[in-house]
């Protein structure tokens, strides 16, 4: 008959602890992070304060697509994290006139802004050239709440590398709690 070895509480504990660690950072770096939205860039759709839930691993099985809302490294400071949507993917030619988006020459539907402005691209640094083709391996985003998105309109691209995956579940306050579209 084999005899069981018991180990004691303390090392029980300190061995379910790091478990748990290593299994949260598994989860967190790979599968799903959570998300604070710090500005209203995205109202009504997120507003300020709403915490989310992104999903790591879609794109190594998608590409992104137009209309999603996805978390990504902000171009110019790689250290925060920005929410956007994209509106227009690789090969894509965009312009913007009177506050409407033109993808491949085609206005597109956004029935998700309600705060419009009249903004119209024009030639300046970022843009050399109106309308503008977005590179390979980059997505061109813009907030939902266009007066107050600091957005690709004034940074550019995102790299297709920068991008942490889609918003899939609101999951703060209660009282909004649900899918974002």
């Amino acid at each position: 008959m084999a005899s069981e070895v018991v180990k004691p509480w303390w090392r029980e504990t300190l061995e379910t602890i790091v478990w748990a660690f290593a299994l949260a950072m598994i989860i967190r770096t790979f599968i799903v992070q959570a998300f604070w939205i710090p500005s209203g860039s995205m109202v009504p759709t997120l507003e300020v304060g709403d915490r989310v839930l992104v999903a790591k691993f879609w794109n190594w099985f998608f590409e992104p697509s137009r209309g999603t809302i996805y978390v990504f490294r902000y171009p110019e400071d790689r250290d925060r994290d920005f929410v956007k949507r994209i509106i227009a993917v690789p090969g894509d030619t965009v312009d913007i006139r009177s506050g409407t988006v033109y993808v491949n020459g085609e206005p597109i539907d956004e029935p998700y802004v309600q705060n419009r402005d009249q903004y119209t691209l024009r030639p300046n640094r970022v843009f050399p050239e109106v309308p503008f083709t977005v590179p390979k391996d980059s997505y061109f985003a813009m907030g939902d709440n266009r007066p107050n998105s600091q957005d690709g309109r004034f940074w550019g691209f995102i790299s297709a590398s920068d991008i942490h995956g889609p918003v899939f579940f609101r999951y703060w306050p209660l009282t909004r709690i649900g899918f974002p579209r």
